[in-house]
């Protein structure tokens, strides 16, 4: 997605502006909410906070009546009616801190926020320092999330749904560390309640967390050596959750080795051990729920750890009953569906630091009768949806020849004005790619340039999701990305990303 904000030696952004706002610096006020005024507004009055834009009632929880719970049950508790001490973070923040609640299914959230406790700097982001409950404790806490190419600044009070004195959703289990909980409620009220979390994909809240590189890999599926990808991405500080297919029915099913269907998990960490004087690749993996783990080979109990040397067995068994477990990359292909990768830079794609990345990032929309064209197969319209144009560079044979070679990363994002997640109806999007001969001049292309022309390249399917990508290798030359929904007249916002190992960018 779009660059981070971090400088890196090996990242240029040809789409800079001087416009600060947005970043993290500078982010946007949230429901034109300032964290600082109400803050000091609070304090000056000697209050606690209640936000009237996310009240402690029904309509916070769920204004449609999905999750059928008995709404009347509810209390909303700040922390120091729970327990006598509360804390923000108990320790340091961990994977280990926290569990799922029983009432929503966001396990795609909790499963990103496992892979943000890794990361101190990315955590601090989102939580700023400037807040606890002792010093100009007012009831008031703010987060920071990234949306569709900005940074947003989100406050809360922290009173919390309980029932019986027990918080309902995500809980930790030092019963006076609040962070997830508060974490859960902040971004519960940008998707605008906390039953619009109901599920999602792990790479909505990875992206919303960063506002990073986001790659993709149906893990059946690739030829990528998914591994040493994922290796790299670990040293890279990278976030990284996966999934797993659902099985007959929508209910999260406890196959007899302990996977769960329909599931999402957090990656924890690669290593390569050697067992038997033969080397083998391992994955760790975590369960939002903070318990059920694998119980197969290289699982917590399994006897392949007597194989290993002590050191190994050391760094990484574990017997802890806490939903984290490792298995072999065989077995982890076999039972996870797909993985997602974050990261601030693309450089974990490739080993070799001897090349550099140019990153564009462009907002546009689908317009009805004008922008909005529909896929190839509307020859009338098609040519009608914005075109980007772009030029791939002869690399060098290292970089050209590197563990990836793949040299352009494209991603599109669409982005619909409503207030409630669950609400959003998604588009199925695109994108096509189509070489331009040398002739053809720098102007938007008409309907004839496409009708007996097939895209070199394409995004996977159209797909009705908030984001797709796709990571690919272009030959050197000239060509054009165009986006589009699947069906002519279907109008959002978008925002197309392109990563280059080389090149320049420039619209039609």
């Amino acid at each position: 997605m779009p660059p981070p904000r971090l400088n890196h030696p090996n990242l240029r952004n040809e789409s800079t502006t001087k416009d600060k706002t947005g970043t993290l610096d500078v982010p946007l006020k949230f429901l034109d909410q300032d964290y600082q005024e109400l803050q000091k507004s609070c304090i000056t009055n000697k209050m606690r906070f209640v936000d009237d834009k996310f009240p402690p009632d029904s309509s916070s929880i769920d204004p449609q009546k999905k999750l059928k719970m008995d709404l009347g049950q509810i209390k909303w508790l700040r922390p120091s009616n729970i327990v006598s001490d509360p804390q923000l973070i108990v320790q340091g923040a961990s994977r280990f801190d926290y569990s799922q609640g029983s009432y929503l299914g966001n396990c795609w959230f909790l499963a990103s926020v496992g892979a943000l406790t890794f990361q101190k700097d990315i955590m601090d982001q989102i939580m700023p320092a400037d807040q606890s409950f002792a010093k100009d404790y007012a009831g008031i806490f703010h987060f920071r999330f990234w949306r569709f190419g900005k940074w947003i600044d989100v406050v809360i009070d922290d009173k919390l749904p309980t029932i019986k004195g027990k918080l309902i959703f995500v809980h930790s289990k030092t019963s006076n560390e609040f962070w997830p909980a508060l974490l859960e409620k902040a971004y519960a009220k940008v998707c605008g309640s906390y039953a619009d979390m109901h599920a999602g994909c792990v790479s909505e809240a990875l992206l919303d967390f960063t506002g990073g590189i986001h790659v993709y890999f149906k893990l059946k599926q690739t030829s990528t050596d998914l591994w040493s990808l994922m290796d790299r991405a670990a040293k890279a500080k990278a976030l990284m959750g996966c999934s797993t297919s659902r099985g007959d029915t929508s209910a999260n099913t406890v196959l007899p080795n302990g996977i769960v269907q329909g599931h999402a998990y957090t990656v924890t960490g690669v290593f390569k051990v050697t067992s038997q004087g033969e080397p083998v690749k391992l994955v760790r993996v975590l369960n939002p729920w903070g318990k059920g783990e694998w119980s197969g080979a290289w699982s917590d109990k399994s006897l392949l750890w007597n194989n290993v040397s002590e050191s190994d067995q050391s760094n990484c068994r574990s017997s802890a009953i806490d939903g984290e477990f490792w298995m072999s990359m065989e077995d982890f292909t076999e039972n996870f569906r797909d993985i997602d990768i974050c990261c601030l830079s693309p450089d974990f794609l490739n080993s070799s630091s001897k090349y550099s990345w140019t990153s564009t990032c462009y907002y546009g929309s689908w317009d009805a009768g004008t922008t909005a064209g529909g896929r190839p197969s509307n020859k009338e319209t098609f040519w009608t949806n914005p075109q980007f144009r772009i030029r791939i560079e002869v690399l060098d044979e290292e970089c050209a020849s590197g563990q990836c070679p793949e040299n352009i990363l494209v991603s599109l994002m669409q982005k619909h004005e409503n207030r409630y997640r669950s609400l959003v109806s998604n588009y199925s999007i695109g994108f096509s790619v189509f070489a331009i001969p040398p002739e053809m001049k720098d102007e938007k292309f008409p309907a004839k340039f496409f009708y007996n022309k097939r895209p070199v390249e394409a995004s996977e399917k159209f797909t009705q999701a908030r984001h797709v990508m796709k990571l690919f290798k272009l030959e050197p030359g000239e060509y054009l990305i165009v986006p589009s929904t699947l069906n002519p007249n279907e109008c959002a916002k978008f925002m197309l990303s392109i990563f280059l190992k080389s090149g320049s960018l420039k619209r039609n």
